[in-house]
């Protein structure tokens, strides 16, 4: 891991996480210089927990002990719902994230204001990993991933006159977005690791959008295994079919501006 960052002006930088059960990833920004964006991979061990992970990583990776303009922490995952933000008061941010998710030992409920999409993204976090990150950092920002993705997908949506569907892709997960000009349709996220499994909750979802099949376009990023034969068997049923560029980190780079 060959790291060129140089970590004496680090008090500038902006340190952003993302957390997920496939693996950790890292990304550097120093805001003089646009294009530095450095971003670190990690794997996890899968027999431990969150807190477990993060404690090994901050004994083994020197440059999460330096000190940062600017801290954002990003979940992954399917616990997170969205409510209009017209509707939202937030001693109720608990009781409707539990209409949509079990309740779970251990876990303390967050939520993210977007007010350029009038959308509130609430998110479960594990309530140890949380506690012991903001031991580490007190002023940390977390995220649901959904949040930065929501609005950088919004703002490229107002390009054109067609309605758009952008597909997160995870190793065992897909998270699907729908716009019409800026306006947010839906947000779903849906477990699968298969390529048939994929396949079919994006046509699901486009058909239960009435979204147009020649006209209306989907955009796809993040983890495209098999990419060939994803983007041959889409283009039987959709004519648009792009893949957004660049294709991956592109949550880590939208974490940037999120609100």
């Amino acid at each position: 891991m060959g790291i060129t960052v140089n970590f004496t002006k680090s008090e500038q930088y902006t340190l952003s996480f993302r957390l997920g059960t496939d693996g950790f990833s890292f990304s550097i920004y120093n805001p003089i210089q646009e294009d530095s964006l450095t971003v670190i991979e990690r794997e996890v061990d899968s027999s431990l927990s969150l807190t477990a992970n993060l404690k090994s990583a901050f004994r083994e990776l020197e440059f999460l002990s330096y000190s940062y303009k600017r801290i954002n922490i990003m979940i992954t995952g399917k616990r997170f719902t969205t409510i209009p933000l017209e509707l939202f008061e937030d001693e109720q941010a608990e009781v409707i994230f539990h209409h949509n998710h079990p309740k779970r030992e251990n876990e303390i409920i967050l939520y993210n204001v977007l007010k350029k999409n009038s959308v509130v993204v609430i998110f479960g976090i594990d309530k140890s990993a949380y506690s012991f990150l903001l031991e580490q950092y007190p002023d940390a920002r977390f995220y649901s991933q959904s949040s930065p993705l929501i609005d950088f997908f919004s703002t490229k949506s107002r390009l054109g006159n067609s309605r758009k569907m952008y597909a997160s892709l995870r190793p065992d997960a897909i998270d699907l977005y729908g716009f019409e000009r800026g306006h947010l349709l839906l947000v779903n996220s849906f477990e699968c690791a298969h390529i048939q499994d994929r396949i079919y909750y994006l046509l699901y979802t486009w058909k239960q959008l009435g979204f147009d099949q020649e006209r209306d376009e989907l955009h796809l990023t993040g983890v495209l295994a098999d990419k060939e034969i994803l983007i041959q068997e889409l283009k039987k049923y959709i004519l648009q079919v792009f893949i957004t560029n660049p294709a991956t980190n592109i949550d880590m780079q939208a974490l940037l501006t999120c609100e």
